[in-house]
């Protein structure tokens, strides 16, 4: 089910209202499901678990030779509790990345230490994969976004956009046809 805008924190709020054109409705707002960000992050965590614990063993072993030595451990831990840490950092991501379908375009806020902006017009999303888990939940896949060099050719900016870990993805695909439709009788 589509969320409102009135839903979203007051930051998100006004962030989507300073990205929309004068007249531009919103006709579907949905975020991503925090579980999907966390499912991307398992292999990390998997890879940490035996990481971190080198490290601290490491370290521990260290210590007899001083603590110079047992200190140049320190940043392997760090980034050992940095990868354990990747799921909370998923529910973060989760929670401050909206997707909204307008009656123009496509758009994707997705947050982080900033928040980046991605539009999509209609003829950008013909074409796109739709991928449904149980539950009804899953993502639209708009595919690779090219850029130009300022020599005419052509290069991968970006490998997959779309909207990830939507809770009803066949309602989210009604909008987004609705939207490729309304952009082809243009």
């Amino acid at each position: 089910m589509a969320r409102a805008l009135t839903e979203l924190s007051n930051k998100m709020q006004s962030t989507v209202q300073d990205e929309l054109e004068s007249g531009e409705r919103v006709m579907w707002l949905q975020q991503p499901l925090p579980s999907t960000f966390v499912r991307a992050a398992l292999p990390v965590v998997l890879f940490a678990i035996p990481w971190t614990a080198f490290a601290v063993f490491w370290m521990h072993g260290a210590s007899a030779g001083g603590t110079s030595f047992m200190l140049f451990g320190v940043p392997f831990v760090l980034v050992g509790v940095g990868m354990l840490s990747s799921p909370l950092l998923g529910v973060r991501r989760a929670r401050r990345t909206v997707y909204v379908v307008t009656d123009r375009r496509a758009i994707i806020f997705a947050g982080g230490l900033s928040t980046t902006v991605r539009s999509f017009d209609p003829e950008a999303l013909d074409g796109y994969t739709k991928n449904q888990r149980g539950g009804g939940a899953g993502d639209l896949i708009f595919g690779p976004e090219y850029n130009v060099n300022s020599t005419g050719q052509r290069g991968l900016r970006n490998w997959q956009n779309g909207f990830f870990g939507v809770p009803d993805v066949r309602e989210a695909e009604k909008f987004v046809k609705a939207l490729i439709a309304r952009g082809e009788s243009a």
